[in-house]
């Protein structure tokens, strides 16, 4: 087996590679494990739901990641809301001349 190396450079990224591995190792048993003739269709049953567990984190990961981003770099500038209130007699807004 040739061993590879890979690098994450963020969190996202190292959990991503490491559910995946996790995966394929389950999908190798899985496969080695199966009768003549089960092969595909038990890999296939445990590939789905992995797949899209190991998408459901990868989604959260993201999305937490990019909210902790988000809040270092404080709010984004807006306008500030105009004054409420109805104007005065002169049409100014109440409590200007």
């Amino acid at each position: 087996m040739t061993c590879r190396t890979f690098q994450a450079d963020t969190p996202l990224q190292a959990l991503i590679v490491e559910h995946a591995l996790v995966l394929a190792r389950q999908l190798e048993q899985t496969a080695d494990g199966a009768p003549d003739g089960q092969v595909l269709a038990r890999v296939e049953a445990a590939a789905v739901p992995a797949a899209r567990e190991l998408a459901r984190r990868a989604v959260e990961a993201a999305l937490q990641q990019q909210a902790e981003r988000a809040e270092k770099k404080g709010r984004r500038p807006a306008p500030a809301p105009a004054a409420a209130g109805p104007p005065g007699p002169s049409g100014t807004p109440a409590g200007r001349s």
